[in-house]
């Protein structure tokens, strides 16, 4: 009996000691990449995903609106329902910039991110996604990283075109790749003859039958879900679709709701900034810039550091 009740105590301890290191394990996994802004909520990697993955503009708001996918769980006016992401085509020429925007209200909106399409060849295209720095805190600049084993890459002069007016051609003595979208379904859709810019027809409490909201996830749970689309993109420092900020700047859309709601946890964090000067192994200089982001009790929560080359 004494033996038995030895053996449950110690099966107990054990299962005590792996439930403790899973939640150990889960909280350090679901602080990952936490800054506590709304962008949180909204993964750009997947948005660029659905866009790849999509037939049309339709087709892709419908995809980062459902929930399955796991893009979006924004709530960014509070209600405890998931807001809706509408999609909107401004296109001059070969320059496309489709704008992602929830309705927060009968009277305001606000910009979650732009995607920026520009056309540089009979058969090449530049993709990027730009999140607003109202929700992320500055305008986070993502693209394809070209991983996948079909990825499509533009030639040295088609990179120029693409490269926008700071876009250095080398890195420490290694050319940049930029990845050749045109193969891409929406892609070759928005460039068809037939093609009209999309401009979402819906508005506040005015949706689609098919989409019903959810209650927002929280961090822990919705962090896997935008973890699956960091692999094939990566987080850039140049705007390569040059003409789209005079496109965009005159349309842009922020909502004083959305400021004023998020105003507490975006003055909790303190940002500070270090350069310093770094040589590479061919004697091209660079500025590390690296960015501390602390809480409202000074501790370092996450530290980013981006590198820019000279020559």
């Amino acid at each position: 009996m004494q033996f038995t009740l030895s053996l449950r105590l110690l099966a107990l301890l054990f299962l005590a000691g792996i439930g403790s290191a899973s939640a150990r394990q889960s909280a350090s996994v679901s602080g990952i990449d936490s800054t506590g802004l709304p962008g949180d909520q909204f993964s750009l990697q997947g948005a660029l995903a659905m866009f790849q993955q999509s037939s049309g503009i339709e087709d892709f708001e419908k995809r980062i609106n459902s929930s399955s996918n796991g893009v979006n769980n924004l709530d960014l006016n509070g209600d405890g329902e998931t807001d809706y992401v509408r999609v909107q085509d401004r296109a001059n020429g070969d320059v496309h910039v489709f704008v992602l925007q929830v309705p927060i209200s009968e009277t305001e909106s606000q910009d979650i991110a732009v995607i920026e399409l520009e056309r540089t060849g009979d058969t090449s295209a530049v993709i990027q996604i730009i999140g607003d720095e109202d929700i992320y805190g500055e305008n986070v600049v993502i693209e394809p990283d070209g991983g996948s084993e079909d990825a499509a890459f533009l030639s040295p002069a088609e990179a120029s075109l693409a490269g926008g007016p700071s876009y250095p051609e080398y890195e420490f003595g290694t050319r940049r790749l930029v990845v050749n979208v045109w193969f891409w379904p929406s892609v070759r859709f928005v460039y068809a003859p037939a093609y009209r810019p999309w401009v979402s027809p819906w508005y506040w409490r005015h949706y689609p039958g098919w989409w019903r909201p959810w209650r927002p996830l929280t961090w822990h749970a919705y962090y896997p879900l935008r973890a699956r689309y960091y692999r094939p993109f990566v987080v850039v420092h140049t705007r390569r679709v040059v003409r789209a900020h005079s496109i965009y700047a005159p349309v842009r859309v922020s909502s004083v709701t959305v400021r004023t709601r998020h105003q507490a946890s975006v003055q909790n964090y303190r940002v500070t900034r270090r350069q310093t000067t770094i040589t590479g192994p061919r004697g091209n200089s660079a500025t590390r810039t690296t960015t501390t982001v602390k809480g409202p009790k000074g501790k370092v929560k996450t530290k980013r550091t981006r590198v820019r080359t000279r020559h």
